[in-house]
């Protein structure tokens, strides 16, 4: 990768750096409950909005989310979603759990003290899951670089490249060499015997089953140092902090990119400044981030916000977007000659989808809004919608003609056996079927008799089949159901 060495801005610090790190999971099928259940005996918390003694539990010190105010961000259908009132399988399952555990991460000689505040587990619809890991940074005045070099250095389940062999975890008496170690065998051990490695198909390098790509996703808060930046906050900044471009082999900050016009270009795509140019959040692909100079006090209000309303907003843009996707990938694997019951599911699920959870009105208040779209079109959910409804309207046009086709070869088939057996049958046979029956007249059947006996036991027969064939694949549809809704 090419990189352009920051020389022509002095290097800032930051007052306030909070992460969240967010790794989105498949759950194995019919696992849902016993999920739930580890993770409850694992010490996590049920997360309700009703519970308002949760509402500073987890976000570390001078922090607090109000639900009441969460709650009234989004619309009824979509608070009905991400904030359930009760068990309900269609809807976003949160599970937290306090850690407030001091750590430190080694890179290259240089160490970055860190507190996980908590974690977070979420039981989603479509054997969804997502992993949160609250994180807090606690050297004063960091550079903004070892902050950026921290989160991509985080984000990195599985060593990849040189920068990240190079990293490791000091927790307590316990040192881990990957993230991957420190996070799923650590702060949510158990969970991944739960993950479902069937999405992997044939990769040959990752261990993990990923839906966008090997890295957790950043949502991340950088509270600015205000002498720093007396003017404001460059285009430099906002572009490295969307890409976390830390520091480079030698040590120095760094941006990927060089050129003065691409970066304005990306800004101007990627950011939000609203409340610019004291506050502004920038997103892409993998990272949603806030950077502000202002003053302590709304900066907190700022992060109590990443940590609520927003938070929530990115999770659902990114159930969005991965359901979409399993979609998409679903409706690829289909052999559309054989999987007749794969596409009848898949229909099933595409409206499922389309009626429960995506809308194109979400937020109530218009800042929250914006932002929803900023980030709904930096992932491109609206395409990735427009494709499977799409899909969809194929699924029904094929599902259409082979019913139609199956209906005329039943057709064909009963007509041929009750014209047959109605001519052959009730002329040559019946008489002999009446009880109680003599077998010996049997022995005494022309040919033609005998075809007529054929078909008039053939034919009942082919009905007796079709009928049981039809129940159980009636009761099967049932049971999957029901198994569905009791997840």
């Amino acid at each position: 990768m090419n990189e352009s060495t920051i020389t022509t801005e002095s290097e800032s610090t930051l007052h306030t750096a909070l992460l969240q790190f967010i790794f989105p999971f498949s759950i194995k099928d019919g696992q849902n409950k016993g999920l739930i259940g580890k993770l409850k005996e694992d010490g996590f918390i049920p997360f309700f909005l009703d519970n308002k003694k949760l509402e500073d539990a987890f976000y570390g010190e001078g922090y607090c989310v109000s639900h009441e105010k969460m709650e009234r961000s989004y619309l009824p259908f979509a608070a009905h979603v991400l904030f359930p009132r009760e068990k309900a399988a269609d809807s976003f399952r949160r599970f937290s759990r306090a850690n407030d555990l001091a750590c430190c991460l080694e890179l290259r000689g240089q160490d970055i003290p860190f507190r996980v505040h908590s974690t977070d587990v979420f039981v989603c619809p479509f054997q969804l899951g997502f992993l949160t890991v609250r994180v807090q940074l606690e050297q004063e005045d960091l550079p903004f670089s070892l902050a950026l070099e921290f989160a991509d250095r985080f984000r990195t389940l599985e060593d990849v490249s040189t920068r990240d062999k190079q990293s490791r975890i000091r927790c307590g008496d316990h040192t881990f060499e990957q993230v991957e170690d420190f996070v799923l065998r650590n702060l949510a051990d158990g969970l991944e015997s739960f993950l479902d490695a069937e999405e992997l198909g044939g990769a040959y390098f990752e261990t993990l089953p990923f839906f966008v790509d090997e890295r957790m996703m950043v949502q991340a808060f950088y509270g600015i140092n205000r002498t720093d930046n007396p003017d404001e906050l460059t285009l430099n900044m906002r572009y490295r902090a969307s890409q976390l471009d830390g520091i480079n082999e030698d040590g120095k900050p760094y941006a990927s990119a060089s050129d003065p016009g691409y970066i304005e270009n990306y800004c101007r795509e990627h950011s939000y400044n609203r409340w610019g140019p004291d506050t502004y959040y920038m997103t892409n692909e993998q990272t949603f981030c806030c950077l502000t100079r202002t003053e302590r006090k709304v900066a907190t209000e700022l992060a109590n916000q990443m940590y609520g309303e927003y938070y929530y907003g990115l999770l659902l843009n990114l159930f969005h977007k991965i359901v979409l996707l399993k979609l998409a990938t679903l409706h690829s694997r289909l052999r559309i000659d054989h999987d007749y019951d794969a596409i009848e599911d898949l229909i099933f699920l595409i409206n499922k989808f389309s009626a429960k959870f995506y809308f194109m009105e979400l937020i109530s208040q218009s800042q929250g809004r914006e932002i929803f779209f900023q980030v709904r079109k930096v992932y491109g959910n609206d395409a990735l919608f427009d494709e499977v409804k799409m899909t969809l309207d194929d699924l029904f046009q094929y599902q259409e003609k082979y019913q139609a086709r199956r209906r005329d070869t039943l057709l064909m088939i009963l007509t041929i056996f009750t014209v047959v057996s109605g001519i052959y049958g009730m002329n040559q046979v019946i008489e002999d079927l009446k009880n109680p029956i003599d077998w010996s007249k049997l022995l005494e059947y022309s040919p033609f008799e005998y075809l007529a006996l054929a078909v008039t036991f053939i034919g009942i027969s082919v009905s007796l089949f079709l009928t049981a064939k039809e129940l159980y694949t009636s009761i099967r549809r049932r049971h999957r159901k029901r198994m569905e809704s009791d997840e």
